[in-house]
């Protein structure tokens, strides 16, 4: 039995599209032991991933740091792995490569890099959607992708009866008004129109919920809808999942629950500026889509609950 080893270090929406490739890379090595190198916000959630044998913690410290570097190589050569999949394909992982395996080809070190196709730079192959890059380089190393282009993210859900039955949840709508600090070109500003015209048309038929990380509890106050927390806290990955994939809609800035919501399979609508296109990042599934516009806003509520009216109903 050999061991094989999958490098995929975040972020959350990545997780989600790496789902399907974990599961590919997972099938075409049953008889093998599958472990799977990550970052600490992900190591606990990887866990309980069923197509992973062990999680690795790669704490990612300053590759100037020699003692952790020296460490954490040593503990990855002990595992003698014969196949290594780098499915996070950063200038990180491109230096453990020359560290690990610097002469190493497609058949033992699968990366973007070595999978290229003849005659393409990595800078032009990287304009293609995600899931067709992951696919082209499982393809290329020889993996049958029956997953890889449609990933199933529902691994990752917990239970939430007792938080669902706190807030007494059964038709309800999540919005995901939030983004990062300096990536404020991402967020739409009109989430508390489209509430009032929601409640408004369905007559409260449906709650609409927001789903606030940590860092964004206290903003949640500034929307007109029920913030979901745990004692106060906020959901964790699965618990947010869970509730994701039971809701009867999700409204999203382009950020990581966005990617979760299009790979649970849920109805939806991801909101994009000029910032990416949302065919580059591979968010556009059966249920789920996009309203993509070069300012956002002027994208108006109207506009955005039209389109939710016309796959909700």
């Amino acid at each position: 039995m050999s061991n094989i080893l999958i490098i995929k270090h975040g972020s959350l929406g990545d997780i989600a599209q790496a789902s399907g490739a974990i599961q590919d890379i997972s099938e075409h090595h049953r008889d093998n032991q599958i472990h799977l190198m990550t970052t600490r916000p992900y190591y606990d959630l990887f866990k309980k991933n069923p197509h992973i044998s062990n999680v690795i913690l790669d704490k990612r410290l300053s590759k100037l740091n020699l003692i952790y570097l020296y460490l954490l190589m040593r503990s990855i050569k002990k595992f003698n792995f014969s196949k290594v999949y780098d499915l996070q394909n950063s200038s990180r992982t491109s230096f453990y490569k020359r560290i690990l395996f610097p002469k190493a080809g497609k058949d033992i070190w699968s990366s973007t890099e070595t999978t290229l196709p003849e005659g393409t730079i990595k800078k032009d192959f990287d304009k293609d959607s995600v899931l067709e890059r992951f696919n082209y380089q499982l393809k290329n190393s020889g993996i049958n992708t029956a997953h890889t282009m449609k990933p199933d993210f529902t691994w990752c859900s917990s239970d939430l009866s007792e938080i669902k039955k706190f807030y007494q949840l059964e038709k309800y709508i999540i919005l995901f008004p939030f983004c990062s600090p300096h990536l404020t070109s991402k967020k739409w500003p009109y989430y508390n129109e489209l509430i009032d015209i929601i409640n408004k048309k369905f007559n409260k038929t449906y709650k609409v919920v927001l789903a606030p990380g940590p860092d964004e509890i206290k903003e949640a106050s500034s929307i007109n809808a029920l913030p979901v927390l745990d004692n106060g806290k906020a959901l964790n990955v699965s618990q947010l999942s869970s509730l994701i994939k039971d809701s009867s809609f999700v409204v999203s800035n382009d950020t990581g629950p966005a990617h979760m919501s299009a790979h649970l399979g849920v109805k939806g609508l991801a909101l994009f500026g000029a910032h990416t296109t949302a065919y580059k990042v591979s968010i556009e599934r059966e249920n789920f889509k996009a309203i993509q516009v070069s300012d956002l806003s002027k994208l108006s509520a109207e506009k955005v609950f039209e389109k939710l009216y016309n796959k909700l109903i």
